[in-house]
C-alpha cells in the first residue's frame, strides 16, 4: 500500500474520477450498458465522497484536536 495521501491528494482524485464519470456515464446509458438508476447512484455515492473530504478538510484541525485528546486521556 502506498503511503498516507493528504486531504488535497484525495479530494484532487475524486474530483478527476467526477469528471470521468461524468463524461462516461451518458454513453454508458446510451450504449445500453449501465441503467440510469444506476449511474445516478454511483454518481451520487462520489458526490457524497467529496463533501464529505471537504468537510474533513474543512474540520481538520478540530479533528486532528479530538484525536489527541483521545490519545491524551481526554473526554470524549
Amino acid at each position: 500500500m502506498a503511503g498516507k495521501i493528504s486531504i488535497i491528494g484525495q479530494i484532487a482524485e475524486i474530483e478527476r474520477d467526477i469528471a470521468e464519470r461524468q463524461k462516461l456515464y451518458p454513453r454508458l446509458v446510451r450504449e445500453g450498458r449501465m441503467r440510469q438508476e444506476e449511474a445516478t447512484m454511483l454518481m451520487e455515492r462520489a458526490l457524497a465522497i467529496r463533501q464529505t473530504l471537504f468537510f474533513c478538510k474543512e474540520h481538520e484541525g478540530d479533528i486532528r484536536e479530538f484525536i489527541a485528546a483521545k490519545k491524551a486521556g481526554g473526554h470524549s
